[in-house]
């Protein structure tokens, strides 16, 4: 069935409030044109043959037909996608593009596994050849997308490239590697390694570190990147981010919250706004910089959980990311948290 038709007396009061007067057995005509392509599956040549008339003029029956109403387009989505959702927040937040996955319970670890297989999904979907993938290395949102995702077997990256130095326990800066190298392998780019910590004592440390070639190589292709997967870290505590260990001191972080920092992007915090509230510790992380990474044509942000609203909404208002992966929980609230 390609549409939804009225029948003949829906068809004609419908015609009469939205169109000019049509006789009646023009209008009957049109009604049984669409009845045989719609409800019947008839080919247009076959109408054709059976009404005595020419294809072209068939044509021109159907588009008649959905011009007075007559034929409806419905689009019915199955249970668990959430289109409605999508075009919201495309819209509220000018995104470029925006998946929301069904998530089995509303909490920060309760959406991950949710939200790493669409992450994944969508990767596998966009992906075009010689993409220049960045990668965060501090995201469990992003450790689910790479777990959930299958081999590319069509098109395939060129490079996969860390964008953030080590951050957090030792464990974790080790799964950080391991990250970039799975999703290389996935994706068949060349894995570019960032061997550095992610944030150091002064920005002149982490200028004597840029001179080393190895981390040279992976600043130098941030430039270049198509697209860029990123985690969306909150301000506040949580039981999640604590296991991962802590990315900055203790000092630090007071010192970001009271000047407004609800979340962060690669170190790179932001206020309710998405405005930058530190560039002084930017000059100290070893990670892609607030203008090279706005200049990332797809930056993706995979997050959600009710801890997240504020960084989300912020990061979305910044041009932090212009695609958004999150769960319908954290999604509705997103929506209804709108003027």
């Amino acid at each position: 069935m390609r549409g939804n038709s009225a029948d003949e007396g829906t068809a004609m009061s419908s015609s009469a409030a939205t169109a000019p007067p049509v006789a009646f057995g023009r209008l009957s005509l049109v009604v049984k044109t669409a009845r045989m392509y719609h409800e019947e599956g008839l080919l247009q040549p076959e109408i054709a043959e059976r009404l005595n008339m020419t294809q072209s003029r068939v044509s021109r029956m159907l588009k008649e037909a959905a011009r007075l109403g007559i034929v409806r387009t419905v689009v019915a989505s199955p249970p668990g996608l959430y289109p409605e959702l999508e075009q919201g927040l495309r819209t509220t937040f000018d995104l470029r593009d925006v998946v929301v996955a069904e998530a089995a319970s509303d909490s920060e670890a309760g959406v991950l596994s949710s939200l790493g297989a669409a992450a994944a999904s969508y990767l596998e979907g966009t992906l075009r050849s010689g993409e220049r993938i960045g990668i965060t290395s501090r995201s469990a949102s992003l450790f689910a997308m790479v777990d959930a995702l299958g081999p590319v077997t069509t098109g395939g990256a060129e490079v996969v490239v860390q964008t953030l130095g080590a951050v957090g326990n030792p464990a974790m800066q080790v799964r950080a590697t391991r990250l970039t190298d799975r999703l290389s392998q996935l994706t068949g780019g060349e894995p570019v390694y960032l061997p550095a910590p992610g944030v150091v004592a002064s920005k002149a440390v982490r200028d004597g570190l840029l001179l080393d070639p190895y981390i040279a190589e992976a600043v130098a292709a941030w430039s270049g990147l198509t697209m860029v997967l990123v985690g969306i870290g909150s301000a506040k505590p949580s039981p999640l981010r604590a296991s991962w260990g802590t990315a900055l001191p203790q000092r630090d972080l007071d010192r970001l919250i009271k000047l407004g920092a609800v979340g962060d992007v690669c170190l790179n915090f932001f206020d309710a706004a998405g405005d930058l509230v530190d560039a002084r510790l930017t000059d100290r992380v070893l990670g892609i910089g607030p203008d090279e990474l706005r200049a990332v044509p797809r930056r993706i942000g995979v997050a959600g959980g009710p801890g997240k609203v504020d960084a989300i909404r912020a990061a979305a208002a910044g041009g932090w990311i212009n695609v958004l992966v999150t769960d319908h929980f954290t999604a509705r609230r997103l929506v209804d948290a709108q003027p």
